[in-house]
This record gives structure tokens, sequence and C-alpha cells, in this order.
């Protein structure tokens, strides 16, 4: 909205937080606002879509300036999930969930998305967390917002789309190490998370190796 009042936006394309995307259009006219993008870059004018998202743009700002593996060092550190490309949409699949709110949960989410192409069936996570089946299923689904087996598809289609962004791997292997099992099982938890196919977002999103 500053740079906009400002006048530095007028004819350029800007993206900011999708709660705000119509007020900016409405408010400045001049500006071609996206509402998709994490961030935008119309020659010399960087927008990002909110705070995460800054976050996204200034690592790709070092990439661009020192290269992907001081980037991807900054990203470590920082203890950084993801790097997301600025064209990738602001409604990533783990926007749409919750972090549990008590240690068993919360660890075993973080425990899931580290090792995603284990076996994850409820009988198995259940057991990490010294819960019956049955009994951890609630729990789980009270504290995350899904059952488990939709969490876990969720997390395999994040990690997918990590590998279909930064390696040269096929789609059937990548489909194996996240646990998909085969490449049509993936195509469907991707259409139904993202609505779109694998091979359809890499040929978008892929970085350059």
């Amino acid at each position: 909205m500053i740079l906009a009042a400002a006048g530095l936006l007028d004819g350029k394309r800007a993206t900011t937080h999708w709660a705000s995307c119509s007020l900016l259009a409405e408010r400045y006219p001049k500006i071609k606002v996206e509402t998709d993008p994490i961030f935008v870059r119309d020659g010399r004018v960087y927008t990002s879509a909110g705070v995460t998202a800054g976050m996204d743009l200034a690592l790709a700002l070092v990439e661009q300036d020192f290269g992907r593996e001081v980037a991807a060092g900054i990203a470590r550190r920082l203890v950084l999930f993801l790097r997301r490309p600025g064209g990738q949409s602001q409604f990533s699949t783990q926007l749409a969930v919750q972090a549990a709110d008590r240690e068993p949960m919360r660890d075993l989410q973080t425990w899931i998305a580290d090792h995603v192409g284990a076996d994850l069936s409820i009988p198995v996570l259940a057991d990490r967390v010294a819960m019956s089946p049955r009994h951890f299923a609630r729990v789980f689904r009270r504290e995350v917002g899904l059952p488990p087996a939709g969490f876990v598809e969720r997390t395999r289609v994040e990690a997918a789309r990590r590998r279909l962004e930064e390696s040269a791997d096929s789609v059937a292997q990548i489909a194996d190490t996240c646990g998909f099992g085969t490449a049509e099982s993936m195509r469907r938890a991707f259409l139904k998370a993202i609505a779109v196919a694998p091979s359809d977002y890499r040929r978008r999103f892929q970085s350059a190796l």
C-alpha cells in the first residue's frame, strides 16, 4: 500500500496478501494486481504476499545475487521448511493444516514430514505416540483438524512438490520416495489437493538445475 500510494507501482504487476488484493486493486486501479503468486518482480520493484512470503522473496533475492547454494544454506539456518518459487500459489497445501496443541501430536507431525516415504498407517502412527489406533485417530483429528490419512497425504504432496521443483527425478521415482507407491496415486493426490497434475506442476515451477 505504501509503494502504491507513492506511485511506484503504477503500470506494474504487483501482489499483496490475498485478503488485501481486492482493496489494493480498488484503491489503485493503475496497478496490475495479481492475487495468486507469493511474490512478483516487475523491473526493479518486488512485492510479496505476506510475512512468510517475504521470507521466500528474500531468499529469492539472495539466490539471484549469490546462487542457490548460499540461499539454501540460509534457509536451513533459519529452519525454513521450504523456499517456494514466486509464481507458486499463496495457497500451499500446508496452510490448511493446523499444528497440534500438545507435544505428542505436534512432534508426530514433524516426524511424519521427515519420513514421508515410511509406513504411515494409523497403527504405526498410533504406536509412536503409545495410543490405541481408535483413540489416536480421534485425538489426532481433534487437534489437527484432519484425519491422520488426510494429513499424511497432504504432507506427502508437499514433499513431492519440493522434489518436482528441485530435482530431476522422474514422477515415478518421486511417487515412490514420497510414499505414494505409484505415479497414478500421486497424480490423484495432486489433483485433489492443488488441482494440478504432477507433470504440469513441474513444467510450471521447476527451478533451473
